[in-house]
């Protein structure tokens, strides 16, 4: 079964492509010019022009000065004729290529690059097919350049893992920081926890424990002979990365969810 994952294409050079036009367009008539890109050029020649006037004054003591000064001064002049007199202006007005914008604002390529790895994830996670879960997952621009960063839930690490994958296929984007919880590993680790305890001999009496995941909500089942085990394993769980509540149902003899130890995701049919 073809899944979003595999139909996603983007040229490398459509974001660069599509803005710098739609960005002159916006700003074509509205009276904003430039000054040229600053320059070494004209400073270079302007000391070989001064060599070279030197040099015909005293021609007859040191003839090879007034050559250099020439020499000097072509290449002064060369230099600034092939220079981009607006390179400076391109930099500033289209910034994403490292320039940075004002305090606070993100530069229109960041922009544009965050956008189109906002529907990558929407594809994946919002509108993508049954073999994934409907959670929100937010894109940000972490640093110009560009630097991307995911934030929220999803139920499967390798749904994470794959979200991170198609976006660093992007033009432009240079890292991915993702910080995207998957439940499935906070239930891996929410068991393996547990398991450790066991070895330890600090769950001697305790009976059919089980974790549920959900909405970064950990659910404790299960009997245990002491008040102080029940708490344990409360203290011990609460501390696993993304999880943010545990609720401890031990000892409450609560009906237990048909879906317990496993999260609501699935991977493909059934």
């Amino acid at each position: 079964m073809e899944t979003h994952l595999q139909g996603i294409n983007l040229a490398t050079g459509d974001l660069t492509a599509t803005l710098l036009p739609a960005y002159e367009e916006e700003h074509e008539g509205t009276g904003e010019h430039h000054l040229p890109i600053p320059s070494y050029w004209p400073l270079i020649a302007s000391v070989a022009i001064f060599v070279t006037f030197i040099g015909l004054l005293i021609i007859n003591q040191t003839p090879v000065l007034a050559l250099l000064g020439a020499l000097g001064t072509l290449i002064g002049i060369v230099g600034w004729g092939l220079e981009d007199p607006q390179a400076y202006a391109h930099a500033e007005t289209y910034p994403g290529f490292g320039v940075a914008t004002a305090e606070g604002e993100v530069s229109p390529l960041a922009e544009a690059v965050r956008e189109q790895a906002q529907e990558i994830v929407d594809r994946l996670v919002v509108r993508g097919d049954l073999a994934w879960s409907a959670h929100p997952v937010n894109v940000e621009v972490e640093q110009e350049g560009v630097v991307l960063a995911l934030y929220g839930k999803v139920e499967l690490e390798a749904q994470k893992q794959a979200i991170e994958a198609e976006i660093r296929k992007l033009p432009h984007v240079i890292d991915v920081r993702n910080f995207i919880i998957a439940e499935d590993a906070i239930l891996n680790e929410a068991n393996r926890r547990i398991a450790q305890l066991q070895e330890a001999g600090k769950l001697e009496g305790a009976t059919d424990l089980r974790v549920l995941v959900e909405n970064y909500v950990l659910h404790l089942y299960g009997e245990v002979p002491t008040r102080q085990m029940k708490y344990l394993l409360e203290d011990e769980l609460i501390q696993i990365p993304g999880v943010r509540v545990v609720v401890n149902h031990i000892g409450l003899n609560e009906d237990i969810p048909g879906e317990l130890g496993r999260t609501k995701g699935k991977v493909g049919k059934g």
